[in-house]
């Protein structure tokens, strides 16, 4: 197969972004990862009045203002509202993702280690010269825009709604691009992997039952339950649920019907999948729910903080290297390159009208990309070959999980530029001993990556200079 820019290693900024490796990440979601928090459910929740955060009193009872400086860290201070702005987005991950919430002055203070960890490194990122330019801010809030099934204005109005301006938006993105350059640069080069290394992880994957050695692919729909619901409505979408559970089993497309009815952020594009990763990485429900579930069964109807989840088993392995087994796809695409002459609007214009001619029989596919694709593919008609999981950038591949053979996808935007995928085969490969061994070291790397990320940010908020000022309650 022609090499393609899409190709990419296993790097540290994808473990960062699938993993969410923020401090404290067995507890609080993945905040660093370049996303929105869901959208379907209208603003951040307010902090409840004693809910374990408030700002009227000072010691002993004092009035205080309604901002002010929590902690600082080496000179750059932490504010009230930053935690409180954090928190609530923290609660509703938390709750969308079916996650278990913490007393709320815990996760309080869990949220301000975080804000302080991260802002220890952002400072160690200016020391070094790390940028991230306004490019990369606009190609970042454009995927979090396409993510959610929106153009960037709507975006920025839904923000809006939600009390967060597009500036502080943007700057949150920029803060999280540094993180991740930051990361990339500092731990990825700290870790090596023996050929004895690759033989021991290989036998202990093959006889372990631990959660961190089960692999799960699931998609779900969401019906969502809007808070304080009273029990007639309860009622009515757990009746909604069943009947997608009941549609579900009786054999229909569960990515239309994830597409049709979910209330998950992203269904709209994804088709509900949520993507492969170790059980220990999924909400303990999910893992629960599809526990005696063999792929392509559906689980029962199974409530969260969110709402009622209807769960689709994709791919079930246990162990890293069991059955020595993966699902390739084969896929071509068009890739256009958005620069002086070619605006993102237009490339994606471009792209939707090539997949409108090429649906109605005007046009090949093929064909379009020898003409117009920007990759070295172009002259395979755009083709990509077999490829398996981690051989394309994320956006690619949740593009390709969510497509059947012979469908197109919406044009999708990767740091590369834009894409129109199709997907033309989809099939499950046994591995050689070769592959096994390339698998178990990219999975042993990935395992190290993330052991070394958690002693470099305890060693950068050990170096800072903390000091804490008003307590948070």
């Amino acid at each position: 197969m022609t090499a393609s820019p899409l190709l990419r290693p296993r790097s540290l900024v994808a473990l960062c972004l699938a993993a969410g490796a923020a401090f404290g990440a067995a507890t609080l979601p993945a905040h660093a990862q370049l996303r929105l928090g869901p959208l379907t459910g209208g603003s951040a929740p307010a902090p409840a009045p004693g809910g374990g955060l408030t700002a009227n009193t000072g010691p002993a009872g004092a009035p205080r203002p309604a901002d002010f400086i929590v902690a600082v860290v080496n000179s750059e201070p932490i504010t009230f509202n930053e935690v409180r702005t954090r928190l609530a987005q923290t609660e509703q991950e938390l709750a969308q993702q079916g996650g278990a919430l913490p007393p709320r002055d815990v996760l309080a203070r869990q949220v301000l280690e975080q804000l302080i960890t991260e802002r220890a490194q952002l400072q160690l990122a200016r020391e070094m010269g790390i940028r991230a330019d306004d490019a990369t801010v606009d190609q970042a809030e454009q995927n979090i825009a396409r993510q959610n099934a929106m153009d960037v204005a709507e975006l920025r109005r839904r923000l809006a709604a939600d009390g967060i301006s597009p500036e502080a938006f943007r700057q949150d993105l920029r803060n999280q691009v540094l993180l991740s350059r930051l990361r990339q640069r500092e731990i990825e080069p700290r870790v090596k992997v023996s050929d004895v290394e690759v033989e021991q992880f290989m036998r202990e994957q093959r006889s372990s039952t631990d959660l961190s050695a089960l692999e799960l692919n699931l998609a779900h729909v969401l019906v969502a339950v809007p808070e304080n619901a009273p029990p007639a409505l309860v009622q009515e979408l757990r009746e909604k649920a069943l009947q997608v559970r009941d549609r579900a089993r009786a054999g229909e497309d569960f990515t239309a019907l994830a597409r049709e009815v979910s209330d998950a952020p992203g269904a709209s594009t994804n088709g509900g999948v949520i993507g492969a990763r170790t059980a220990d990485r999924y909400p303990p429900l999910f893992v629960e729910a599809t526990r005696a579930l063999q792929p392509g069964q559906i689980s029962d109807v199974v409530r969260s903080g969110a709402g009622f989840h209807v769960v689709k088993v994709l791919d079930k392995r246990q162990g890293a290297l069991a059955g020595a087994t993966v699902t390739e796809h084969r896929a071509r695409h068009i890739l256009l390159r958005p620069g002086p002459q070619l605006s993102a609007e237009e490339a994606r214009r471009r792209l939707e009208d090539y997949k409108r001619r090429i649906e109605s029989g005007q046009a090949d596919f093929a064909q379009l990309a020898r003409e117009h694709s920007q990759d070295g593919s172009a002259r395979q008609g755009g083709d990509l070959g077999w490829a398996g999981p981690g051989a394309f950038v994320p956006e690619f591949e949740e593009a390709l999980e969510a497509l059947s053979p012979g469908q197109i996808a919406e044009p999708i935007e990767s740091r590369f530029g834009l894409h129109l995928i199709q997907l033309t085969e989809r099939r499950q490969k046994t591995l050689s001993e070769r592959e096994q061994r390339d698998l178990a070291r990219n999975l042993l790397r990935e395992k190290r990556l993330r052991e070394e990320y958690a002693r470099w940010v305890q060693d950068v908020r050990g170096r800072a200079y903390v000091e804490m000022r008003e307590p948070l309650q």
